[in-house]
């Protein structure tokens, strides 16, 4: 059996947010999660603003990467997630916001959010109630507790339970 090595993430939720929300207008916009496609994997390449390599996770079989957009403007990626169908959830590998919604001057707030609440309702569509897992950096494990729900098992693995699941869904897809 091949051992996977897992990457442990360090992404920041901002702010939980209904779709996303502009920081300078606060105005909000629907949002759409697709799976990328090949041309989306050449403008990250071409663009080299990215900090993952998106191109090697899509390669892999057993794994599907995601892009947010807003809805009606597919083109301009606001973020990416790599996601796993286990036996029983969702395990979520990486999460990467677009540059420009990374830091202190970033266009939206909600886009790390967003994408852990699909991949909650992923794992409803798999049958799996919501359940997602994933590795965490020590320094952010209360920091998941307190904004997502989730709760710690083992050294850093994260779960979201069916629960906090659920009340990611609806803050994001409840349209």
């Amino acid at each position: 059996m091949i051992k996977t090595k897992h990457i442990a993430l360090d992404f920041e939720i901002d702010r939980l947010t209904n779709c996303i929300e502009n920081t300078v207008t606060g105005d909000s916009f629907f949002t759409e999660v697709s799976l990328i496609t090949k041309e989306d994997l050449a403008k990250i390449k071409k663009e080299k603003t990215w900090l993952f390599d998106w191109e090697k996770e899509y390669r892999k079989t057993n794994r599907q990467v995601y892009k947010l957009t807003i809805e009606n403007n597919p083109k301009i990626m606001q973020g990416l997630a790599c996601f796993e169908i286990m036996q029983s959830h969702v395990f979520m590998h990486l999460i990467e916001s677009a540059i420009f919604n990374r830091g202190s001057q970033k266009m939206y707030r909600g886009v790390m959010g967003n994408l852990v609440a699909f991949g909650c309702k992923l794992s409803f569509e798999k049958g799996f109630e919501g359940y997602l897992s994933f590795i965490a950096k020590t320094a952010l494990i209360q920091h998941y507790i307190d904004s997502l729900g989730a709760s710690l098992f083992g050294e850093r693995t994260m779960i979201i339970e069916t629960k906090s699941a659920l009340q990611l869904i609806q803050k994001y897809f409840s349209k």
